[in-house]
């Protein structure tokens, strides 16, 4: 599985889009497609839990969560 895969697959568990997660684009807003502040906390702990890391407090803002791409970019960045 991809980083995109999985990234997408946690954000069809965890973010109660009202979209289907594998439809949305990688730029598109996923607080725009209904993805609230408490789910943001619950993608971003199962993104740690499935690519074994840990967000540091600088990451965990808005735009770090707001896209697919977002959030690939960080969790690439996080797993080098």
């Amino acid at each position: 599985m991809t980083s995109e895969e999985t990234i997408r697959d946690v954000l069809s568990q965890h973010a109660k889009l009202g979209v289907d997660a594998t439809t949305i684009g990688a730029d598109d807003d996923l607080y725009a497609a209904g993805m609230t502040s408490h789910a943001s906390v619950n993608v971003m702990l199962a993104l740690e839990d499935a690519f074994d890391i840990e967000f540091p407090e600088e990451l965990l803002r808005r735009q770090t969560f707001a896209s697919v791409s977002a959030i690939r970019e960080a969790v690439e960045g996080l797993a080098q």
